[in-house]
């Protein structure tokens, strides 16, 4: 009896210890959402399945079961989006299908989950290939402009600018919208600013506009410069 007591001990130390082990991770990496695929359950299967089924794009049971039925309707509508076809409902798939909350695009503070869809659109595809910083600096510089005397007060109205952002004249604004831009995007209105503070933006290698290289440069990140 001693031994089974001694042996139960034992493995609820290491049990403890695992816990711990786990819960220190997390503070340390911060809380990851997971993202629907195949093995996943829950509620938010649950609204992916009927979505497709509206779409006639699912017709399988709507049990909250992420299987290989769910799996080939999503990316069935994902090509139907121009989204990457990949069967995971990330982000933007979750923000295609209309499955929004503050995880996926989902209205952020005093902005509506329009806003957020728009700002990362703009995001994705001003900062593609960026380092992740480096795209919430853009999101950063977009929302400096709304409080700048200088700039529209709206986000609309500052996206919308002529010649502010030239994904909207050589149709990148169109692309499939990366996943990390309404993470980005989310940081952003929330408060982090890598770009110091900065209103404008460049690529030193694609810029034309010689004027823009007379402005105080406040931090370089990635291949942007952001500046005053």
């Amino acid at each position: 009896m001693r031994k089974i007591g001694v042996t139960i001990w034992r493995v609820t130390v290491i049990i403890l210890v695992n816990l711990v082990a786990a819960g220190l991770l997390l503070n340390l990496t911060g809380h990851v959402p997971a993202l629907s695929k195949v093995g996943s359950q829950g509620p938010e299967v649950t609204k992916i399945q009927t979505k497709l089924q509206e779409q006639g794009l699912y017709s399988g049971k709507i049990d909250g079961i992420y299987g290989s039925g769910t799996q080939q309707a999503v990316i069935k509508f994902q090509k139907q989006q121009g989204l990457t076809p990949d069967g995971i409902a990330g982000p933007a798939t979750l923000q295609a299908l209309g499955i929004t909350d503050q995880s996926t695009g989902g209205s952020v503070g005093d902005f509506s989950s329009d806003d957020v869809a728009l700002l990362a659109r703009v995001v994705s595809a001003e900062a593609r290939g960026e380092p992740y910083t480096g795209q919430v600096a853009v999101a950063a510089v977009i929302l400096n402009r709304i409080e700048h005397p200088s700039f529209p007060n709206t986000l609309a109205g500052v996206i919308y600018q002529p010649g502010a952002f030239s994904c909207l004249t050589d149709g990148g604004i169109n692309a499939p919208v990366a996943d990390s831009a309404y993470k980005a995007v989310r940081d952003a209105i929330n408060g982090w600013d890598p770009s110091g503070g900065a209103i404008y933006y460049y690529n030193p290698v694609k810029s034309t506009n010689k004027w823009i290289f007379s402005r105080p440069i406040i931090t370089t990140i990635g291949e942007h410069r952001f500046c005053s």
